[in-house]
């Protein structure tokens, strides 16, 4: 495998991201790597705005969400004190939780795809995942773990709008298969599998 990758973990919430990219960065360190992990949105200004709005704290439309998104995924990638370029460039592999296919399968559910990846387009052009996984999982059981860890749901935490969430997912990535690396995992499974799924495909597809 080469020094370092940049990967996107994908996936509706509740589909376990957190915890296999914590296993995924364990994984990479046995292997020698130094690996920096993130999110999205960010803890910046904008991804606090975002949060806001999440919480029901802000109002904002569809559409000014979605361009949140993009404005705080621009800072992601390029800010100077730990943007993924910067980290990139200093040897980390990076692992985020979530990068433009969020926005692509969560946006789209309320405003145009086209519309939502052509907005995306400087992020796209500037830094393209080595590789996206998505880990797959039935929407009910997503719903069930989200209900069983918090107090309240965020704005996109129905069962209604993840199943189109999910639906949009595989809409994109069928859309986008030839010019992107995508991983399908199945999320249903015991976390160990799932982890080692994840680690033998990845050294695959990156190796």
């Amino acid at each position: 495998m080469k020094k370092n990758f940049f990967i996107a973990i994908e996936g509706i919430d509740g589909s376990g991201k957190s915890t296999q990219i914590k296993l995924l960065k364990e994984n990479f360190e046995k292997e020698g790597y130094k690996v920096y992990t993130t999110f999205e949105p960010t803890d910046s200004e904008i991804g606090k705005m975002i949060r806001n709005i999440f919480s029901n704290k802000m109002e904002a439309d569809h559409k000014t969400i979605a361009a949140l998104f993009v404005a705080d995924r621009l800072h992601h990638i390029l800010n100077t004190q730990d943007g993924i370029l910067k980290k990139l460039a200093e040897g980390y592999t990076v692992i985020t939780d979530r990068y433009y296919f969020s926005s692509y399968a969560y946006h789209s559910v309320h405003v145009d795809m086209d519309w939502v990846i052509a907005s995306n387009s400087q992020s796209a052009q500037l830094l393209k995942p080595d590789l996206n996984i998505y880990i797959d999982i039935d929407p009910e059981i997503s719903m069930k773990r989200i209900n069983a860890g918090r107090e309240s749901t965020e704005l996109y935490e129905t069962l209604e709008n993840l199943q189109k969430v999910r639906a949009k997912y595989l809409e994109v990535f069928e859309k986008l298969k030839n010019i992107e690396k995508i991983l399908f995992i199945d999320g249903n499974m015991p976390t160990e599998i799932i982890s080692r799924n994840i680690w033998e495909n990845t050294k695959k597809i990156i190796g």
